[in-house]
């Protein structure tokens, strides 16, 4: 990309790059992003019973609103993308936190499913505000800041033309604090993937004490006070001096570049294949274990690993990838969660076995959040990082709601040996295509 696609943050006080605002910035996002996955998204697995005999409805039909919540979000991430790389994430997370309050707050006074349902889309598009994706774009942003003195290096009119880029080699189109933004990016996943420890007791016990709908405004208001005032006052740009700013149609022309191209589709191929089988199993490991003759406490503890070991393989992937290729990395955790998923029919009826499958297949669990970013960062710099971002979840997004259903409709026609197979497959063609990435 040309010299004027690359946006250079040069911060105000006379060049020196100002970590600790850095690092604020990352603390308020851990926190809105474990209450925002706490009350957006996990806490609705704890209403479900209540509110389908309150609305004298079944569970799929509840469980319907969920579905078109995520798949909304997907359809609405390409263009949230577009806005973050034009106008940084204060102004539309703050929107979408308040989006996301008076959603939830409506969710708690629905009288019928068609009120549900649309309470749900204005939740999808909050999501699709708030989350990860605007989340990772603020670091990216703030923590490609050049340091003090830095050369900003040769840039390049295409992806294609430096042949080095994406393998670690050459100076690429990323500056700045590479190690930092890492960090940064591992220390936010790190804290909100406890969003689910902490809120579903929490939804739960509000649920016991308090009914399901004030527990859902108390949720609202603890997500508005976290969120909204975080987000405008807190998320920051940082300054952009010594070059002017990328154009939108400078922007387009970069995002249009790397769409086009084999390695950005095999992104694509990769995150959403191992995205659906993700998914697949947070729902129905409980599910399968159970089947394969375990106790409804032990499938729900060994499936409850899953989360403290997406942590794990979040720091394990980080620290591998400053030694070690991050697309070969991912894609040799992949593969070990196609082994796990493929062995669990065989292994599972046994304790021991069904443990070890579980780990193996948590383990990467959590890596897609942490090595996406990396991979896209390494091959198409910074100045449609959002855009591009948004367009991998446009896909990887509505597959983690869809194949949840595709895996149930199937486990009813042909069992979940077939299931555990389809998952095994999605792992596979996720890691051949990583491997395939890291060639192109």
């Amino acid at each position: 990309m040309s010299s004027s696609a690359e946006t250079a943050f040069v911060p105000r006080n006379g060049g020196r790059w100002r970590p600790a605002q850095g690092w604020r910035i990352v603390a308020a996002l851990a926190v809105t992003q474990t209450t925002g996955y706490g009350v957006l998204y996990y806490s609705f697995s704890v209403f479900l019973i209540p509110m389908a005999a309150d609305l004298h409805a079944d569970g799929p039909q509840i469980t319907a609103a969920l579905t078109g919540s995520i798949l909304i979000a997907a359809l609405c991430a390409p263009l949230v993308g577009r806005l973050l790389d034009a106008h940084g994430g204060r102004g539309l997370m703050t929107a979408g936190s308040v989006v996301g309050t008076l959603a939830v707050l409506a969710w708690s006074r629905v009288e019928t499913l068609p009120q549900l349902y649309a309470v749900f889309a204005a939740i999808g598009v909050a999501c699709a505000m708030v989350l990860y994706e605007s989340a990772f774009a603020v670091i990216v942003g703030w923590f490609d800041a050049p340091a003090r003195g830095d050369d900003p290096g040769p840039a390049h009119d295409s992806p294609a033309d430096d042949p080095d880029r994406g393998h670690g080699h050459g100076p690429g189109p990323v500056r700045g604090d590479g190690h930092g933004r890492a960090n940064a990016l591992l220390a936010l996943t790190v804290v909100a993937g406890f969003a689910s420890t902490i809120f579903l007791p929490l939804s739960g016990r509000l649920v016991d004490a308090h009914g399901w709908r004030t527990a859902l405004v108390v949720l609202a208001v603890v997500y508005g006070a976290a969120a909204i005032p975080l987000h405008a006052l807190v998320v920051r740009r940082p300054a952009r001096t010594g070059r002017r700013p990328v154009t939108t149609r400078e922007r387009a022309r970069v995002v249009r570049a790397a769409t086009r191209g084999r390695p950005f589709r095999l992104l694509v191929i990769a995150f959403t294949a191992n995205g659906g089988a993700a998914a697949v199993m947070s729902v129905l490991l409980i599910t399968y274990l159970v089947h394969l003759g375990h106790s409804p406490v032990l499938a729900a503890t060994l499936a409850g690993l899953l989360g403290v070991l997406s942590v794990t393989g979040r720091l394990l992937t980080t620290g591998l990838q400053r030694r070690l290729p991050a697309a070969l990395i991912a894609a040799a955790i992949f593969t070990l969660q196609g082994v796990a998923a493929a062995l669990l029919p065989l292994a599972g009826r046994t304790v021991p076995g069904a443990v070890g499958c579980v780990l193996g297949f948590g383990l990467g669990f959590g890596i897609a959040s942490v090595t996406l970013p990396h991979l896209l960062l390494q091959r198409y710099g910074t100045s449609a990082y959002a855009s591009l971002s948004g367009r991998v979840a446009a896909f990887s997004v509505a597959d983690k709601a869809l194949a949840p259903l595709g895996a149930i409709t199937l486990a009813q026609a042909a069992g979940y040996t077939w299931v555990m197979a389809a998952v095994a497959v999605a792992c596979a063609v996720a890691a051949l295509a990583l491997v395939a990435y890291h060639r192109a």
